[in-house]
């Protein structure tokens, strides 16, 4: 993703919060239980969430007692996030880019951010999350999105053919995308970073289904689609409901990937 790229689809998501929150999946209560495993959180021990979005993914850690400062961009989304955080008092959520916020010298045990890390200025990240952890406190990054099995439904291949004639196949992404297992974590930009070591990743592959309607419900939180030509929006979601309802049972079948990579922060090394 270009610099230009970035800063222009970051900001989609909060046009429409409530669709944001009502669409998206939610995590696997196993994700949360591995992320915690993995970086060896205690409960009440402080995290800071890097792009909380709605808190569907906060709500995960909040139930299980930590302390969460959940940083997020969009107003709109902090929200909707500060109303469904509203039961857990030790969670607050702060508007802000988390390139240039504040933490007023706190640190934090855990520093995570749940399909946001990428969103995030990549010559800042890296450096911003080691400054905010504790002496031997951790990254966590929750990425992933669609994931293709060797039996993943043959609607995804269908539809391709338009995203092809709308000019939306991402430069560089290969067709089709590689099997679950073969999908990279973050292990290698991590490492590059210099800032952190002892590298863990798991990953877990769940599925939902979708009826038409469900489908482009979900189609409307991700940034491609938000910022699409109205009119090209409405061709391509002419065509969904086309194919979805054409089928016996009128559903389709959308397989999902999350990777979870969590390092420890390196010691600094003074000369």
């Amino acid at each position: 993703m270009t610099d230009a790229d970035r800063e222009r689809l970051k900001t989609t998501f909060n046009q429409d919060p409530e669709q944001y929150d009502k669409s998206r999946p939610r995590y696997p209560e196993q994700v949360f239980a591995h992320l915690i495993e993995m970086a060896g959180l205690q409960p009440g021990e402080v995290l800071l969430e890097v792009g909380c979005g709605t808190g569907r993914f906060t709500i995960g850690l909040a139930k299980r007692r930590f302390r969460i400062t959940c940083v997020e961009l969009g107003e709109n989304l902090a929200a909707v996030a500060r109303r469904n955080l509203a039961p857990f008092p030790d969670v607050s959520v702060v508007v802000a880019p988390f390139e240039t916020w504040e933490a007023d010298g706190e640190t934090f045990d855990l520093v995570y951010a749940a399909a946001a890390w990428h969103w995030i200025d990549p010559h800042v990240r890296y450096r911003k999350a080691a400054e905010l952890l504790k002496p031997g406190g951790s990254l966590g990054i929750i990425g992933g999105g669609h994931a293709f099995p060797a039996d993943a439904d043959r609607f995804f291949y269908e539809i391709q053919e338009v995203y092809r004639q709308l000019g939306m196949e991402p430069a560089g992404e290969l067709w089709p995308p590689p099997l679950p297992e073969d999908v990279p974590d973050m292990r290698e930009e991590i490492e590059a970073s210099g800032l952190f070591g002892e590298v863990q990743s798991r990953r877990f592959v769940w599925e939902l289904m979708y009826s038409a309607e469900e489908y482009i419900d979900l189609l409307n939180t991700f940034s491609g689609h938000i910022a699409l030509e109205p009119e090209k929006r409405g061709y391509l979601y002419r065509k969904v409901r086309e194919l979805i309802n054409a089928r016996p049972d009128r559903s389709v079948r959308r397989h999902w990937l999350t990777i979870v990579s969590v390092a420890r922060r390196l010691q600094v090394q003074h000369a």
